[in-house]
């Protein structure tokens, strides 16, 4: 803690200076997180089951707490500000996806109960063969290294560098003198992080989220208020970003074209809510339908809050800049950096106090982040390649052996971040781009596996393994030949001919994989999409059908028993909370449909 406070005393930034009543709001914060995880060490976990799915015992708060928690990390904090900073309601669309979490609570929650599984990769080894339980296992591994370790940890280093803002650590600070801030940060969070959840399992992820959430929300909307008041409303924000306000933008943007947000989004947001074991363990812990269908129904609520309390400050923070009203910091290029747009509001416009709130609701969103990375590696690891390897383990060496490969995880996603940081997107492109070609395979696995009973073993694992390979393919063009013509552009010593001279260059040297490269990515990822559709249709039409046991593992299997446990399950409540969330989402596309 006198860490922390000669850390804050450091802070020397344009706005409001730390205060001790910030620092005594951070303390309290780590005060009550010590307590919680105190509180779960004191109950007995003894099985795996326990330590993974908080022995599937959890309320439907929590659940939706954790859902939203787990969801809300450091690339809303960083990345989806900075998006809005840069592109307005561009992205939004990825953000109003509450509808497909109540597809979530209403379609998989009931079969993912009657099936009983333990990972979404044990449902594919049930439903098709183990090859294809190990290629999404290792699809899911190569997903948290790539998106969320190194998106969390950068985002971490940028947040805490930015709002403390100071590049190094003060000499005083023992141990730490001198380093950079911004690794300082960034490898702080995992290893505080690391510890509450290696020792507390999927209950301390849980519970914690429940004081993580609403610290989050209030710290969130505090930057929102504030900046609106400090631009002049959001008319003024309206006025200055003009166009950036629309949701649909024309077929010929190069960046967001209609026809790629409309087809492509819906994919990812269908991979990441329905099937993604690091969102889907969180209903999975619930003690029965109706608790986790409620869990779902109330993360669509939190769902609805994103654009609003992170996109929409970013277009606050781009309108003060333009007034002159607020100093963002610059790229090397000379542009304003918008990732660090959200962390510089926190550091320039917030009064004595509340800069502590929301620095405890940026350390709630990425703590969150990656304690729910932790669990979900952890649990991928051991319920798909360890117990293989190792049958005769005890529960004990089980938990500690997902706690090794946790951190082999965090260690190479640490590894990835200079090469995300060379790619130039912002932050929050940067994810859904990685995320748009892992998403296709999984997504028509699991759309036909669930839906077409003539879906074969041969015809999901053909199409995944295809799926996966084309788009890691694609990853290496955007990191070779992508960050080239990035630094092409970029480059502040080149002139226009002389950057046109070069992209030519670039493309004859490449031919045909420049122009795959060129393909923009909302469109390559929904063509991935339909052609893992067709792949798996294809090869399920030439192979043998699926066994009856196969079978049992397909929405259509429900038996009437099964089917009216789920109906008593549900009443009006939830069918009335439903439609509120569905009705918000609506009116929402409404109004920004096409505002200028």
């Amino acid at each position: 803690m006198e860490s922390l406070a000669i850390l804050a005393q450091a802070a020397a930034t344009p706005g409001v200076p730390w205060h001790l009543w910030d620092t005594l709001i951070l303390g309290a914060f780590f005060l009550g997180m010590v307590l919680i995880v105190l509180w779960v060490l004191l109950q007995k976990e003894e099985t795996s089951s326990d330590y993974f799915l908080a022995g599937r015992n959890a309320g439907w708060v929590s659940i939706g707490s954790s859902i939203f928690a787990s969801n809300i990390g450091s690339e809303h904090l960083v990345g989806l500000a900075g998006a809005g900073f840069v592109s307005g309601m561009a992205m939004a669309h990825w953000e109003m996806h509450g509808w497909l979490i109540l597809v979530l609570g209403w379609v998989f929650v009931p079969f993912y109960d009657r099936i009983k599984v333990f990972t979404m990769p044990e449902f594919l080894e049930r439903r098709f063969n183990p090859s294809s339980r190990s290629i999404l296992s290792i699809i899911s591994l190569v997903s948290y290294v790539l998106t969320k370790v190194a998106v969390t940890v950068y985002s971490g280093g940028v947040v805490f560098s930015t709002v403390f803002g100071i590049d190094r650590v003060p000499d005083t600070v023992p141990l730490l003198g001198g380093m950079d801030m911004f690794w300082v940060s960034a490898i702080g969070l995992v290893v505080i992080t690391g510890i509450y959840t290696v020792l507390g399992g999927m209950k301390a992820v849980m519970y914690t989220s429940v004081l993580q959430t609403p610290v989050l929300l209030i710290g969130s909307i505090v930057i929102l208020v504030v900046g609106l008041s400090k631009v002049g409303g959001w008319g003024e924000v309206e006025k200055i970003c003009g166009a950036n306000c629309n949701l649909v933008r024309p077929h010929s943007d190069p960046n967001f074209p209609w026809t790629g947000v409309l087809f492509a989004s819906p994919i990812i947001g269908f991979w990441y809510w329905c099937t993604d074991q690091f969102i889907v363990q969180r209903v999975l812990s619930g003690r029965n339908q109706k608790e986790a269908r409620r869990g779902a129904i109330l993360a669509g609520y939190f769902k609805l809050l994103p654009v609003f309390i992170f996109l929409v400050p970013g277009m606050i923070a781009y309108a003060l800049n333009t007034k002159g009203l607020l100093a963002m910091p610059t790229t090397p290029a000379g542009q304003p950096d918008a990732d660090k747009a959200f962390s510089t509001l926190v550091a320039q416009l917030l009064p004595i106090g509340f800069k502590g709130v929301v620095v405890c609701g940026l350390l709630a969103a990425l703590m969150s982040s990656l304690a729910s990375l932790f669990n979900s590696s952890a649990a991928l690891f051991i319920g798909d390649f360890y117990k293989k390897l190792v049958p005769s383990a005890s529960e004990k060496h089980l938990v500690v052996a997902g706690k090794v490969a946790t951190a082999v995880v965090v260690v190479l996603g640490i590894v990835w971040i200079p090469v995300m940081k060379g790619m130039g997107n912002v932050l929050y492109q940067y994810l859904q781009g990685v995320q748009n070609l892992l998403a296709p395979a999984i997504a028509s696995a699991f759309i036909l596996g669930v839906f077409w009973k003539r879906t074969s073993a041969k015809g999901a694992l053909v199409g995944l393994v295809s799926g996966f390979g084309i788009g890691m393919f694609r990853l290496t063009l955007d990191v070779v030949i992508g960050g080239k013509v990035k630094a092409i552009n970029n480059a502040l010593d080149l002139s226009v001919a002389d950057k046109t001279a070069k992209l030519a260059e670039l493309a004859q040297q490449y031919g045909v994989l420049y122009r795959i490269e060129a393909v923009n990515w909302l469109h390559f990822g929904a063509m991935l999409f339909a052609l893992c559709i067709a792949i798996m249709v294809v090869v399920s039409l030439l192979t043998p059908p699926p066994t009856k046991e196969q079978l049992r593992f397909t929405y259509a299997a429900a038996t009437p028993e099964e089917k009216a446990v789920t109906r008593a399950s549900w009443n009006a409540w939830d069918v009335v909370h439903s439609a509120i969330v569905l009705g918000v989402i609506v009116a929402f596309y409404i109004y920004f449909w096409h505002r200028f």
